[in-house]
């Protein structure tokens, strides 16, 4: 395989375990490969936002079908994020998904999202335009929005 694909398969994984265990990985992963010059900007950002997106379908899983193992250190979000998370739920509703990019309580929101059974067509809708909302202004960040 040539390194453009190993980049984008790091940069898959990296994106899907940032949304269930390793907080902020995909971000300097992201970036670092676009600095490298190696990968299509474009393309990553795809790339970022399925593997993101991917990562929070695992987390909805968890609160959908695990639930009662919350308190478990496995479990991708602990008890007091996902009481918080709750709470914003029930406040502003399924809307809140738009926000699952956000550090520490964007895990929770997906995991309650599982727990209240929200549809999946809806969940992937509103949680990937939100992660790709994050890739973009990364990629506009790191000055490479004309690329």
């Amino acid at each position: 395989m040539s390194a453009e694909v190993w980049s984008y398969a790091g940069m898959f994984w990296s994106a899907l375990l940032s949304a269930t265990v390793l907080p902020g990985a995909s971000e300097v992963t992201f970036v670092a490969l676009l600095v490298s010059g190696g990968t299509a900007p474009v393309a990553l950002v795809a790339v970022a936002t399925v593997g993101n997106t991917l990562g929070s379908v695992l987390n909805w899983a968890c609160g959908r079908f695990l639930s009662r193992f919350a308190d478990r250190k496995w479990f991708p979000v602990g008890r007091n994020q996902v009481e918080r998370a709750a709470r914003i739920f029930d406040r502003y509703g399924t809307w809140t998904l738009l926000l699952a990019w956000l550090p520490v309580v964007g895990d929770a929101l997906t995991v309650v999202a599982g727990v209240l059974r929200v549809r999946m067509p809806a969940f992937v809708l509103l949680v990937g335009i939100g992660k790709l909302g994050r890739y973009l202004f990364l990629l506009t960040a790191a000055g490479f929005a004309t690329a």
